[in-house]
């Protein structure tokens, strides 16, 4: 099962009841972050949710409002006594800007890994998540992210047994090993099916829209998409800015045909996204995200 909860939806400045850009995902006891903007830490305490079990954060780009709040992250983390490393991941010169900004948080008890970014699409793997990392289209480096987990195929007990694979071997096969028991060797694919569908989630802000965008998100769990502004006379603003209107958002979801869709990262000028709700749902049927909104995906049968 995977847990989300998004922790922010808003874009520039934080407003009463939004505060900035985040994600947060849960699963098998590891969390990992996209983003953390300012309000970050009250989000997540308002959700219940520790920053203690974070072993990765992501960033998409290094505009302040989504790494601002990442020292009183940090701090928190070392104040809960956490002493296992944390994966830093995000575009080139990642260090550089976490080194700047831990001026005010020095003295951590816990070590920062550091991994850059570079390539168009790379795939990463941390704890229960593969992450791919796609770069997007702003006004400076930056990507999106999918997060997956995988599933594998079933044990078949018929072909063990028709095998004559001993029992002791089973466990260890299942779980991907290669077993050598009294002078044989068993491997999995002797036993193991087909992967099974996974559970994927695509998490993208701050970009024109570009097919790369709904490539990554085709078939999807959920994705979670910039729409910035809903206005009409906004558009021009939104290519200037390298932003992204609602009504390109939506079409990126018809290209994409994820199960669920999500808009966040709105601009302060739109205090009411909800109120263009009609507006594209013949384009696709997005959803406009308010702060803490949370879903928990699960296999399917």
């Amino acid at each position: 099962m995977l847990e989300l909860s998004l922790l922010g939806t808003g874009g520039m400045m934080p407003l009463p009841k939004r505060w900035l850009t985040s994600l947060m995902a849960r699963c098998n006891g590891s969390s990992l972050l996209i983003d953390c903007g300012e309000g970050t830490q009250i989000a997540m305490r308002e959700k219940g949710w520790s920053p203690y079990p974070i072993d990765t954060i992501c960033f998409t780009h290094y505009h302040a409002d989504h790494i601002s709040g990442l020292p009183g992250m940090l701090l928190s983390m070392g104040n809960a006594e956490r002493t296992k490393p944390v994966r830093l991941i995000g575009p080139k010169g990642l260090q550089r800007v976490v080194d700047g900004l831990r001026t005010i948080a020095p003295e951590l008890p816990f070590q920062l890994e550091y991994r850059e970014l570079s390539e168009e699409i790379e795939q990463l793997e941390s704890e229960s998540f593969v992450i791919e990392a796609f770069k997007v289209q702003h006004s400076i480096p930056c990507y999106g992210y999918r997060l997956s987990i995988p599933r594998k195929g079933k044990f078949s007990v018929e072909r063990a047994k028709e095998q004559e694979i001993p029992l002791q071997c089973w466990n260890r096969l299942q779980h991907g090993e290669i077993v050598q028991f009294e002078g044989k060797i068993y491997r999995p694919e002797m036993v193991m099916g087909e992967d099974r569908k996974g559970i994927s989630v695509v998490y993208c802000t701050d970009t024109r829209p570009i097919s790369r965008i709904s490539d990554m998100a085709k078939g999807a769990d959920l994705f979670i998409c910039e729409g910035m502004y809903g206005e009409e006379d906004k558009a021009a603003n939104a290519r200037k800015h390298k932003h992204m209107t609602m009504e390109e958002a939506a079409k990126l979801g018809r290209e994409a045909e994820p199960k669920e869709m999500w808009l966040t990262h709105y601009s302060p000028s739109e205090l009411y996204p909800e109120q263009y709700k009609d507006k594209f749902k013949d384009i696709f049927p997005v959803k406009f995200a308010k702060d803490g909104w949370s879903k928990e995906l699960v296999f399917e049968d």
